[in-house]
């Protein structure tokens, strides 16, 4: 009983850290995508209509309940921010991640959310319980900043004394054309 309950304890930690570890793949796929349509907006759309094309399965799948709306136009202004944030951050994921890296971008969302987070939870703000700020909570704010600046820094060549050099293939995303111009050759 004792690790069942450690088990289903871990489990949501576990799937957490599964979703993060799939925001690389995500932020660079949307750029290249937006890349590839010409405009990290493009990106971005096709993010969200994948997103959407992927969760009305799940709702059939999972036999959600109708939603109640009438419960959702009644609650606060904020309710709805989150479908505006969501694509600010997938607009901002799909254009920056090419300028700044993956490691980087998502080091300064995290740094971001983790600054505003505690902020949130010192003010109970969104209908959260209050959870006070703690010199803990600070500090781990600061070592994510830190870390954030040390990849930031270094990702960009200063500071760095040497690279490692790994055999991976060329990020350009390279659009062939389907008939391709005959080429000629010298007579």
């Amino acid at each position: 009983m004792f690790i069942k309950g450690i088990v289903l304890s871990l489990f949501p930690a576990a799937i957490a850290l599964v979703a993060g570890a799939l925001l690389p793949f995500q932020v660079s796929s949307n750029a290249a995508v937006g890349k590839a349509l010409g405009h990290p907006l493009w990106g971005a759309l096709v993010s969200l209509i994948v997103s959407l094309l992927v969760l009305l399965p799940l709702l059939w799948f999972f036999k959600a309940p109708s939603p109640r709306l009438s419960n959702a136009l009644e609650g606060p202004w904020w309710l709805w921010i989150g479908g505006v944030f969501g694509a600010l951050y997938v607009v901002s994921s799909t254009a920056l991640t090419p300028r700044l890296g993956a490691a980087s971008f998502i080091v300064l969302v995290v740094a971001g959310q983790m600054i505003t987070a505690i902020l949130v939870d010192q003010f109970g703000l969104m209908g959260l319980a209050q959870r006070p700020v703690t010199l803990a909570r600070i500090a781990g704010v600061i070592l994510i900043v830190a870390g954030a600046v040390l990849i930031q820094h270094t990702g960009n060549g200063g500071g760095e004394s040497k690279r490692l050099k790994l055999n991976t293939p060329d990020p350009e995303i390279r659009c062939q054309d389907s008939n391709p111009a005959p080429t000629s050759s010298p007579t």
